[in-house]
């Protein structure tokens, strides 16, 4: 048996060159006691929070592989709500940065999140058209709400009612009441996708955004069925719905669904629209967290701001015109009856100014400082985020850009990437600049602009660089200074490779205009000083038939490759440059090639999706490999082995032998296509740029690769994934239609029933060796050794119903009843055993209670047609109703001392427990001045 081939392990080291995505949205987040100072934006899979102040990365809260989607702060500012690509949310702790609870419900991305007032429970929208509410204090979903047929795109708790408000790509806003778990009102007033919405005015208003340049203005009143007292509750319930519920669904625009009357009705009526100057879709729409102003924007960069008056400001209004009515009917002296005065809807709800930014907006929030200043944080296309705040003491109040966060990143694709000789220095370079960054701490330690940059190469020394442009440019900069020294004009299209000599005299370029030339460095004088500096010095050019997108040197400098846009690779001879061979078998042209450092095989990708693997004696192909599920962008060999990297357009980057022609391993992070990619020199290190913005940084470790491993770990994961995509079991007593379990099963479920399982298994044969033993031990007469188990020994020699106890408790809430609902039903007589023994022990009550329910709802009649079961159950009616009671009555003891010390502490302080005191400061202060002002007016 021959040797196997070892190879060393690459693994994702860092991410850089990223600001944020515009992927979801951006948020205001409380950290270090300030609030308008740092924002959370997504970058890819991780939420970054940067300093606006300082332009800083502060905090980074790191995901796993999926592209964040949806981000929400809790109210209080302690917690930030983070949904995926893949239906995931996740709630990280930001004064911490962990990660403090995971939901898994959702079968497509999330696209909307909200806490409710009191930060006690999230509800999230996806784009598999479902909602679901979550307990966040509990850490477990409660319902999912189906009743959409497109992607949820806002969805609001109210505060007054225990009712939710959602809309989505479908055309509707639908109204849930969350106690009996249904929608009974459906708003059909748009004729196209609602994008967003908004609760104004203490929630008596909604604003909607479609995709014209109308916000929809819809008045809400509360009806509060009249109750009868003598009349029973059954009764109440099967009644009709008061007078005045019912609406026309054409005059209103609304339909409501009464299939099950309720006490809360909501009346909807549209009461206008606030047009935007912008005509195209509202991509959000947004209020600040008091409700003060609103804002809006489309696909432009115009964020279109308005401010909403309170009801003291309509009354003052109000008065305002009054008094102007009644001196106008004064002035007239013809008697006129008394006309109601009322305010239009554009001065209830006045435009303030537009903010025009430096590119098209994806997201952006609100907050309104206590300095009667507002701040505007957006998430551009570009890859920047900024900041502009409102002065709205001012007459005309104009918002001025504070600060802006550009350094982090490039603003478009990073098109070209290469190492230094020294491995420390990484060059990218896009549309618009070049930027050098320091490998070890990931900082941008220099920005040159450039036009659209291509290629690039480090001239030897490290000194300079060159970049060739879409422009046909070749462009030369000094490091040292960040300047550029010479521009020269190379080709009459674009410079689409550029390779270095291995002499390191000179480089050679292939452009579009057909044409292979070669370059020399050389000295020159410079004018404005006495030092010589570096030039470029065209020598030699080829003449080629078809455009020339990649060339190439071999080690040796005997030979060069062209790759052309026939499909074909020509190989010459350097020196003279003769034709010696066609490499041709590609059914598209080759993107990309490179020769090994022995010069015995070049590799050529193509945008056919394949990989060949050719000699360079004969041109005889040794190799087609199907590498990638699009085009190969880029392809280079690591230094001194035959081993070479693939980055295609699947965002992936593959790890390729050329001597046993196998694929080693595959580096996935990239969530768009792959550009471009650069080994360092010494091998150790892979940097790769994608369409994400984002550049990834891979590193060599010393841990070995066997490849059979690395097969069975890939049919594992394809295993777990099939056996997550299997249909969702149904669950017994559960009605099929609104409502359902906010849970999915997923690869953890699944262990976590497995592993209780285990435990039940292991109970059952404990107890059957202990009876086994006791009997050996009354045979014997006397006391035999009972050989504990070692699993029972390492948990510090429980009893095993104790053990089973444990497993359980380790289960996570958010995935307890998935992981009940997998367990077969041969495991749920032992269970609920063992439950009336944990309930009469008093341990954990609230837990096991819940399980008890959820088994009893999902096996209800297999439990309720076993006999063996029936002594068992009544066992744990009178158990677990005393247990339920004690805790309550507990509960209701603390709840009342709490309330007793309450009442002390502000009775003895004189101040409101638990109130803001610098709220409370500031409007005794305004009320003062108010009082003032009046009585300077009056003297």
């Amino acid at each position: 048996m021959g040797l196997t081939r070892q190879y060393l392990r690459y693994e994702p080291s860092a991410l850089f060159g990223l600001v944020a995505s515009a992927r979801a949205g951006v948020a205001f987040v409380a950290l270090r006691g300030e609030r308008g100072r740092y924002v959370a934006v997504p970058a890819c899979e991780h939420v970054f929070v940067w300093d606006t102040r300082k332009g800083e990365k502060v905090l980074i809260l790191k995901g796993l592989k999926q592209q964040v989607s949806s981000l929400c702060p809790s109210p209080d500012g302690l917690h930030l709500a983070v949904g995926y690509e893949d239906g995931a949310i996740r709630v990280f702790n930001l004064l911490s940065g962990e990660l403090t609870i995971t939901f898994n419900g959702h079968r497509a991305a999330v696209t909307a999140l909200q806490y409710d007032h009191l930060g006690g429970r999230l509800v999230s929208g996806s784009k598999d058209t479902e909602v679901i509410v979550w307990d966040v204090i509990n850490e477990s979903g409660l319902y999912r709400l189906r009743g959409h047929k497109d992607v949820i795109t806002q969805v609001f708790f109210l505060k007054e009612k225990n009712l939710l408000v959602t809309c989505a790509k479908d055309t509707l806003v639908k109204w849930w009441d969350l106690d009996t778990q249904h929608c009974f009102k459906t708003l059909v007033g748009h004729r196209a996708e609602v994008w967003g919405m908004a609760l104004l005015s203490k929630e008596t208003r909604l604003i909607t955004g479609s995709t014209d340049s109308e916000l929809r203005v819809w008045d809400l009143t509360y009806i509060q069925e009249v109750k009868d007292p003598d009349e029973p509750e059954s009764k109440k319930s099967k009644g009709s719905p008061s007078p005045g519920v019912e609406e026309n669904a054409e005059e209103d625009e609304t339909l409501e669904l009464d299939e099950c009357p309720e006490e809360r009705v909501v009346k909807c009526h549209k009461v206008g629209s606030i047009m935007r100057e912008g005509r195209d879709r509202v991509v959000t729409l947004g209020t600040d967290r008091m409700g003060k102003f609103l804002a809006c924007h489309g696909t432009d960069a115009i964020l279109e701001v308005f401010s909403v008056l309170s009801e003291e400001e309509i009354q003052k209004k109000l008065e305002k015109k009054m008094k102007k009515a009644s001196k106008k009917a004064k002035q007239n002296s013809e008697e006129q009856p008394e006309r109601s005065v009322e305010l239009s809807l554009q001065e209830e709800i006045q435009r303030v100014t537009n903010v025009k930014a430096s590119s098209k907006i994806k997201s952006f929030d609100l907050i309104l400082s206590s300095k009667e200043e507002l701040k505007m944080v957006l998430l551009l296309q570009n890859n920047v985020v900024e900041l502009y705040n409102l002065d709205l003491s001012t007459q005309m109040p104009q918002a001025v850009r504070v600060s802006r966060i550009t350094i982090g990143g490039h603003r478009s694709d990073v098109r070209t990437l290469a190492f230094s000789s020294d491995n420390i220095a990484i060059l990218s370079a896009a549309a618009e600049s070049v930027k050098i960054w320091n490998r070890s701490t990931l900082q941008c330690i220099r920005t040159m602009e450039c036009e659209y940059a291509l290629c690039s190469l480090f001239v030897p020394g490290d000194r300079q660089v060159i970049i060739g442009t879409k422009t046909g440019k070749l462009q030369l900069y000094d490091l040292a200074s960040g300047s550029l020294i010479e521009t020269l004009d190379a080709h009459d299209g674009a410079v689409w490779s550029i390779a270095l000599s291995p002499d390191q005299h000179g480089f050679v370029t292939g452009g579009a205009d057909k044409c292979v030339k070669f370059w020399e460095f050389e000295l020159v004088k410079d004018k404005s000083s006495v030092q010589k500096r570096l030039s470029m010095k065209h020598v030699r050019i080829l003449q080629m038939d078809e455009d020339v997108l990649c060339v190439r040197y071999s080690p040796n400098h005997k030979l060069l490759a062209v790759s052309l846009l026939d499909c074909t690779v020509k190989v010459f001879y350097v020196d003279t440059l003769k034709f010696f061979l066609s490499l041709y078998g590609h059914k598209l042209p080759v993107l990309c090639m490179d020769i090994c450092y022995d010069g015995t095989l070049i590799a050529t990708g193509s945008a056919d999706r394949n990989v060949k693997i050719w000699g360079l004696d004969f041109g005889d192909c040794h190799r087609s490999l199907f590498a990638h599920d699009d085009s190969v962008m880029y392809l280079q060999f690591v230094p001194k082995s035959h081993l070479f990297f693939t980055a295609g357009k699947d965002r992936k980057i593959k790890q390729w032998d050329a001597d046993t022609f196998e694929h080693i391993q595959t580096l996935e992070g990239h969530h768009q296509e792959v550009w471009c990619l650069a080994l360092s020199p010494n091998g150790d290190y892979v940097v790769s740029a994608s369409h994400d913005k984002s550049l990834r940084l891979w590193e060599r470790t010393r841990e070995p690769l066997i490849l059979e491993e690395e097969r069975e770990m890939q049919q594992e994961a394809e295993y777990e994934e099939s056996v997550v995509k299997e249909e969702q079991p149904v669950v017994a007593g559960e009605r099929q239609g609104e409502t359902g379990l906010a849970g999915k099963k997923t690869i953890e479920t699944i262990k976590a029933a497995e592993r209780i399982m285990e435990a039940i298994e292991l109970y059952r044969e404990e107890t059957a060796k202990q009876k086994e033993h006791n009997a050996i031990c009354k045979a014997a007469g006397k006391e035999v050794p009972f050989p504990v188990n070692p699993i029972l020994r390492a948990y510090g020699n429980i009893t095993p119903s104790a053990y089973v106890l444990e497993v359980f408790k380790k289960v996570k809430s958010s995935e307890l009843e998935e992981s009940l609902l997998v367990l077969p039903f041969s495991y749920i007589p032992d269970l609920l055993r063992l439950f009336n023994e944990y309930i009469q022990q008093g341990s954990d009550v609230e837990l096991l209670c819940r399980a008890l329910l959820f088994l009893l709802k999902i096996h209800f009649g297999q439990i309720t047609s076993n006999q063996m079961l029936v002594k068992v159950i009544e066992n744990l009616k009178k158990t677990t109703i005393s247990r339920v009671s004690d805790a309550r009555d507990v509960l209701g003891f603390n709840m009342a001392g709490l309330q007793f010390l309450k009442r002390e502490i502000e009775a003895k302080d004189k101040v409101t427990f638990f109130a803001d005191a610098t709220e409370h400061f500031e409007e005794k202060k305004r009320k003062r001045k108010k009082k003032e002002k009046m009585v300077l007016a009056m003297l």
